[in-house]
């Protein structure tokens, strides 16, 4: 009877720690599923802030040409943004304002509010490898997507989205690099519904600003053969993030008020 109880302890001692390893195997997302949409929300909240006022070059290139352009942000959120082009001469006064999904334009030149389409949110902003969608950022990279941990480093996580079914999205498919030490992302692959990669977004230079850890340096690369050389790289001048913004900036008066 001793040796029984002797043995079965024995047997309790080995099998414990095997049984979760089993267990672990079995289900390795059952402790990972809660900890990569908590990623994302996090990556989510600090490339927006909640509120954020930002002075920006951007400098396109394309096999033939480069071109350079200033420009003032502001934000509240995801849901909000207005922009004014600064320079080059040209184009100073442009404005462009989001208001939830809606998304308009002023021309000083032609002295008209225009209001952008849907069917022009995936068009090219300001001849950049940016789209319109880009800037409106219509798609929820935390509600529209599914997330899923690809790979898990002692530096980075890779994570996989997936379009829900019932999101209206433009891509099918996104692969994120995310910085374990700023939950920030490093690097952003965008695929088609064919899973073809289209484009490419790498995020550098992480700089305090107002002491909120964000990347300064944004490089928009296309893959696709028509875009062969081409490249948009954006860096953040300046930023002062969660202060007071006044609402008279994200109504459609602005866009002209704002202009001059």
């Amino acid at each position: 009877m001793a040796r029984s109880m002797w043995y079965n302890k024995k047997m309790d001692y080995f099998m414990k720690p095997m049984l979760l390893v089993v267990f672990l195997i079995l289900h390795p997302f059952v402790i990972r599923a809660e900890s990569v949409d908590e990623v994302i929300r996090k990556v989510v909240e600090n490339l927006n802030g909640n509120t954020a006022v930002m002075d920006i070059r951007m400098v396109v290139k394309t096999s033939r040409a480069e071109r350079r352009m200033e420009m003032k942000s502001y934000s509240i959120g995801n849901e909000k943004s207005f922009i004014k082009i600064t320079y080059p001469k040209k184009d100073k006064g442009i404005t462009f304002l989001k208001v939830n999904k809606g998304m308009w334009q002023y021309v000083p030149r032609i002295e008209k509010i225009i209001k952008i389409p849907a069917s022009m949110m995936l068009q090219s902003w300001m001849g950049s490898d940016f789209s319109n969608d880009d800037l409106v950022k219509e798609s929820s990279l935390y509600d529209d997507y599914e997330h899923k941990m690809i790979q898990e480093t002692d530096e980075l996580y890779q994570v996989e989205l997936l379009p829900k079914e019932d999101s209206a999205v433009v891509w099918g498919k996104i692969v994120m690099l995310v910085s374990k030490k700023y939950l920030l992302p490093t690097m952003v692959s965008y695929f088609d519904e064919a899973s073809v990669l289209v484009r490419q977004l790498s995020y550098g230079n992480v700089r305090s600003f107002s002491g909120k850890n964000y990347p300064s340096l944004w490089i928009m690369k296309p893959t696709t053969s028509d875009k062969k050389g081409h490249e948009t790289r954006i860096t953040v001048l300046d930023a002062v993030f969660d202060g007071r913004i006044s609402d008279e900036y994200f109504t459609k008066r602005a866009l002209k008020r704002f202009s001059r």
